[in-house]
């Protein structure tokens, strides 16, 4: 079997690039990551969100350009973010009607308290969306 192969950077290349940031006009952030003639754009609510959403726009153009290849979520299936809100992943075949991930927040002990709603990766990145403790290989929290 032939390796595939094509003009486009591997993901990880865009990785290790520092992206060039712009602040839009609505309080957003832009981080743009080239390696000539190819570019990825992400958008956030902050820096890091931003550059975290340019490189899952990389991953989406590389599987463009070779369909085997796997676009991971940059997110657990399962986690509690940082305001508290709990995110699941939604099964493969939910994706394409609801979004990629279900969050349910949590307002009290009425029923009527609670919201669940569906978003799409790009959007939780765009949210800057993050799991209350990130930990490294080792466990320890990041």
């Amino acid at each position: 079997m032939a390796e595939e192969s094509s003009a486009y950077p591997e993901p990880s290349d865009f990785e290790v690039m520092r992206p060039t940031y712009y602040e839009n006009d609505d309080g957003f952030i832009t981080a743009k990551i080239e390696i000539s003639p190819f570019s990825v754009e992400g958008e956030s609510r902050t820096k890091a969100g931003a550059r975290r959403a340019a490189i899952h726009e990389a991953r989406k153009t590389y599987h463009s350009y070779h369909p085997s290849y796997e676009v991971e979520s940059p997110y657990p299936d399962h986690f509690v973010d940082r305001e508290g809100t709990e995110w699941h992943r939604l099964p493969p075949f939910q994706r394409s009607t609801y979004g990629d991930y279900k969050f349910v927040d949590d307002y009290g002990d009425e029923e009527e308290a609670v919201e669940e709603d569906y978003v799409d990766i790009e959007t939780m990145l765009m949210w800057d969306v993050r799991p209350e403790k990130e930990l490294d290989e080792e466990g320890i929290e990041a």
